[in-house]
């Protein structure tokens, strides 16, 4: 089933998600192959909110497959949304100028509202607190590389689980490879995983569990899947009490087991603190190859909408 707008990722079938990863592939094998595959097409970058990864790595993948990129980096403010213009406009305009909306927004559902008026597909490149599905998709990309599965797998998710979009939108996707799937939330007491995502699963017969104890956690953790606490989410008071609380560094490190993987979706400010050789030479450190695994994610996304 081709996909018309990518909004969640509940919308990621298992047969997708196989198409996705095998054209991801053949992209990073034969780049040539595909450097024409979009001719003509224009990607338009709409971003509400700072991004450097999602951003470059969209503009990225449309101009490596032969198209063209047009947007803002802050729209909140380099848009007529400063004079008042509401979303639903700016969708319907800009979907006259482009072929493909890739969307980073400050208010959760704003994707979905802009895929209700869009005549172009449109891409969730974050909305909010809701969900970031383009990033599940790359997660999800990343762990078959490393393990060659995506099942029987224990996946500790670390830090500001209640804001952070990126572990919201990942449990939906590991909840289709639920046989062995046991997910570890590791967050202060303020930040814990929503209920709508514990239902989920629960729903889903995907087993999972709280724990305060991080090192306990990284010693049992197939993947570990870092976030920062996202201070812009939150309070002063909100943030103190959680800053620093998780933290992987030289003291605690070795207790991942050798065949672990650390994940992130960046940037990571204070939760990691690792010397570069370490980032650059262990292999249990996966969190750059993941955001390069990001691009070939985001070009094989952008054929499936855009191929006629």
């Amino acid at each position: 089933m081709k996909l018309k707008h990518l909004i969640e990722s509940q919308q990621l079938t298992v047969d997708i998600l196989s198409e996705l990863f095998s054209v991801a592939d053949d992209m990073r094998a034969n780049p040539k192959k595909y450097s024409d595959s979009l001719k003509g097409k224009i990607l338009a970058a709409l971003f509400y909110e700072p991004s450097t990864r999602t951003r470059f790595s969209f503009e990225s993948a449309i101009l490596k497959l032969g198209g063209q990129v047009i947007g803002t980096e802050n729209a909140k403010e380099f848009s007529s949304a400063v004079k008042g213009e509401s979303l639903e406009d700016s969708i319907r305009i800009i979907s006259a100028y482009a072929d493909v909306i890739a969307m980073r927004h400050d208010e959760e559902g704003s994707a979905k509202r802009a895929s209700e008026v869009s005549s172009v597909p449109i891409i969730n490149a974050g909305d909010g607190k809701g969900q970031h599905p383009t990033q599940a998709l790359l997660d999800a990309y990343t762990i078959k590389r490393e393990f060659n599965r995506l099942n029987n797998l224990k996946i500790a998710m670390v830090g500001d689980l209640s804001s952070g979009r990126t572990v919201r939108s990942l449990c939906y996707l590991l909840a289709k490879f639920k046989e062995g799937i046991e997910i570890i939330f590791v967050s202060p007491e303020h930040l814990r995983m929503r209920g709508d995502i514990k239902e989920y699963l629960q729903k889903h017969d995907v087993p999972f569990r709280e724990s305060s104890d991080l090192n306990s956690v990284l010693q049992q953790a197939d993947i570990i899947y870092m976030t920062r606490i996202q201070k812009e989410r939150m309070s002063l008071e909100d943030y103190e009490k959680a800053k620093g609380k998780f933290i992987i560094n030289k003291e605690n490190f070795n207790l991942i087991k050798p065949t672990a993987r650390i994940l992130h979706p960046l940037p990571h400010v204070e939760e990691i603190d690792l010397p570069i050789e370490t980032e650059k030479q262990d292999k249990r450190v996966a969190y750059f190859r993941q955001a390069e695994n990001g691009l070939y994610a985001r070009m094989a996304l952008l054929l499936h909408l855009l191929k006629d």
